[in-house]
């Protein structure tokens, strides 16, 4: 239990220091709306989503104004497409896209994420249809987001669908060059993707769930930064130790709280609760930054040498306080480095701090990957392809959740600046060495096996 000054110090989380609630994702189960028939399908799933969501963003608001907490986001995640829409061609694909999109509108949520494939040993009739319709899914919805896992530890890589990624992304951006390739900020590319996660774009509901769960994202980098400052100020020859410690607690309370308020919408809603995920997930705005808490640390800027191991304390820190604090914590729950949705993290870029290198080196550590990051639009398929494995064979290798969010914007090169508002951010995209480059290493295709340490039972 907490004590009289814990809940004092939550309360000023609240009141000053940027804590919300994320993200609560009402994730719904649509295999017992499989038809062959395009229209039957469509109708399903429409019936299936308005009956369980029509109230969802009411009931968030209501719940977050009792608590004086905001749920900032609300959004639905499906069943991966590829496989309840399995019989469908690549255009019927993206009539479904479509209806999503429109149910998405209708219940007034902020994204829909499930629009999605599981081809990390091969892609069946429904994967490629689905993969080949992305582009024109992406570029034709508002809400719709996507996410393909090509490899896992037991699996390997699947590095045909890496090849297939990089020529979707590269087709979306260009569908979608009037806003910078805005349409790529929308699709996730993952190693080890973990089923039942809150936070978008790689959102979707796994193969082994209930009719419908509610799941909960809460972030708040502002409260870690605070917590550390505060502690450095009042603590005279502070030891990284004891900054863990901190970190630790102060996730543990931020935990409580997501778990409070997601437990509360899904009693109303008359649903399970499924997961809490406590991911450290910063906005474009000053005070609720990740690298702000590098520069709270002693770093000059995140990127500097000193950079990587601040955050693995950072995560590692934050999983063990979701931990303590709930028994169904799940999803990511650790670090985002997203470069353009965090101001603090894009200026690092902008001034040189941060290399595409660098990044790379610290997604072993994060809990995410390359995220949000854009890239030169004359960039090659080959050279796109390539990223993406790299980042692949880093989650294959450590048994850990990884991803790429890469954004080539047409028509721009390295330090021009790209604009998407909200919480998607801005930034100045970042110089890819050898972007050019058509190595023909990932035209090989085949898979990659699994590394040896994946034959565990």
């Amino acid at each position: 239990m907490f004590d009289q000054q814990e809940i004092l110090s939550t309360i000023e989380m609240v009141k000053n220091e940027h804590l919300d609630v994320r993200a609560v994702t009402l994730g719904i189960n649509l295999f017992d709306c499989v038809s062959h028939d395009l229209n039957v399908f469509k109708d399903r799933i429409r019936k299936k989503i308005l009956k369980n969501a029509c109230n969802l963003v009411t009931i968030c608001d209501a719940v977050g104004e009792k608590y004086g907490i905001q749920v900032v986001n609300k959004r639905i995640s499906i069943s991966p497409i590829a496989l309840v829409a399995a019989p469908f061609s690549a255009s019927q694909m993206v009539e479904v896209a479509l209806t999503l999109n429109d149910i998405a509108r209708e219940v007034n949520i902020d994204f829909m994420g499930g629009f999605s494939a599981l081809v990390e040993k091969g892609a069946a009739a429904g994967d490629r249809a689905l993969i080949e319709a992305l582009p024109e899914a992406l570029a034709e919805t508002q809400r719709l987001c996507a996410s393909v896992n090509v490899a896992t530890t037991r699996s390997g890589i699947n590095m045909d669908a890496v090849l297939d990624m990089a020529k979707a992304i590269k087709k979306t951006a260009r569908l979608t060059a009037d806003n910078d390739g805005i349409g790529c900020a929308k699709l996730c590319v993952f190693s080890n993707i973990p089923q039942d996660m809150p936070f978008m774009a790689g959102a979707y509901l796994g193969v082994g769930v209930s009719d419908a769960v509610i799941n909960v994202g809460v972030s708040g980098p502002g409260v870690v930064k605070k917590a550390i400052e505060r502690a450095i100020e009042s603590t005279s020859n502070i030891e990284l130790g004891t900054i863990a410690e901190i970190i630790k607690t102060t996730a543990c309370k931020v935990t409580r709280v997501g778990e409070l308020i997601g437990r509360e919408v899904a009693d109303q809603l008359n649903i399970k609760f499924g997961v809490v995920d406590l991911s450290l997930a910063p906005t474009p705005t000053v005070g609720d930054s990740i690298g702000e808490i590098f520069q709270a640390l002693g770093l000059k800027s995140i990127g500097v040498p000193g950079s990587t191991a601040a955050l693995a304390m950072l995560n590692d820190a934050v999983k063990k306080g979701g931990a303590f604090a709930s028994s169904h914590v799940g999803g990511l729950s650790g670090a985002f480095i997203p470069v353009s949705e965090d101001l603090n993290i894009a200026e690092a870029a902008d001034k040189g701090f941060l290399s595409i290198e660098k990044l790379e080196a610290m997604t072993c550590v994060c809990s995410v990957g390359l995220d949000m990051v854009p890239v030169p639009g004359d960039i090659s398929e080959e050279t796109l392809a390539g990223i993406i494995a790299d980042e692949m064979a880093i989650g294959m290798i450590n048994n850990k959740t990884t991803a790429a969010r890469l954004i080539p914007v047409p028509g721009k090169k390295a330090g021009d600046s790209i604009y998407f508002g909200g919480l998607l951010g801005e930034a100045k995209i970042m110089n890819v060495p050898h972007a050019a480059n058509k190595d023909i290493f990932v035209r090989y295709g085949g898979r990659i096996p699994a590394p040896i340490h994946s034959m565990k039972n």
